[in-house]
């Protein structure tokens, strides 16, 4: 059932999960210029690729993670996936917020989560990694094993490696950036120019915010 990196790739660029544009770029929250936007919540409309990309996921658990005992979405873009792929696997699911409720019981995490069970942490898209290890370490806080992290895409940045291996947890992502500017390439999606200034930008995306566009 899992596709490779290159045709995850392709059919997130078809749905437009991916869009690719070295002429007008896009502003990220970070404030980065980029000539890349990926919301992975737009696969959640098409059927035939959701249930790829989460049974997907359910081969990989099943591969990497077989003493999984909690399924946990990462709030907002990871909550459909990881509850699909709890489903799936008849196991229970709990999502974690960015931060604790401002109401009621003040939860950061939803659904009930025992100390010490082993969970799998799903998320759709990685970037610096940096809000994903925070809900890393909001489960390790609330008692939970975090055995590792699956993902449907990431930029593959340097700092985001490092961030992981730091927090001592393991990515497994679907798919990624460079597979997917390989086969935009390969498939003539993007010219050979489009395909230098899409590395460029990978190698060091806070400098190429400051030369403002292209």
């Amino acid at each position: 059932m899992i596709k490779t990196e290159k045709e995850i790739a392709a059919h997130l660029l078809q749905i437009k999960a991916i869009k690719l544009d070295t002429s007008n770029t896009f502003t990220w929250a970070s404030g980065w210029k980029s000539p890349i936007y990926c919301d992975n919540r737009k696969v959640l409309s098409f059927p035939a690729l959701r249930a790829l990309i989460v049974d997907s996921f359910v081969d990989l658990a099943g591969k990497h993670y077989t003493e999984t005992e909690v399924i946990a979405g990462v709030a907002t873009g990871a909550i459909a996936f990881g509850a699909l792929v709890a489903e799936k696997m008849r196991l229970p699911f709990v999502y974690v917020r960015t931060a604790p409720k401002g109401h009621g019981l003040g939860n950061q995490v939803e659904g009930e989560l025992r100390k010490g069970q082993k969970t799998l942490v799903i998320e759709d898209l990685v970037s610096t990694g940096q809000s994903s290890l925070n809900a890393v370490e909001t489960l390790r806080n609330a008692g939970a094993k975090v055995t590792g992290m699956l993902a449907v895409f990431t930029y593959g940045f340097e700092v985001a490696e490092r961030n992981f291996q730091n927090a001592g947890c393991r990515l497994i992502t679907l798919s990624n950036y460079f597979s997917l500017i390989e086969m935009a390439a390969d498939t003539g999606y993007i010219r050979e120019d489009e395909l230098k200034t899409l590395r460029e930008w990978r190698d060091n995306p806070s400098a190429w915010k400051q030369q403002g566009s292209l």
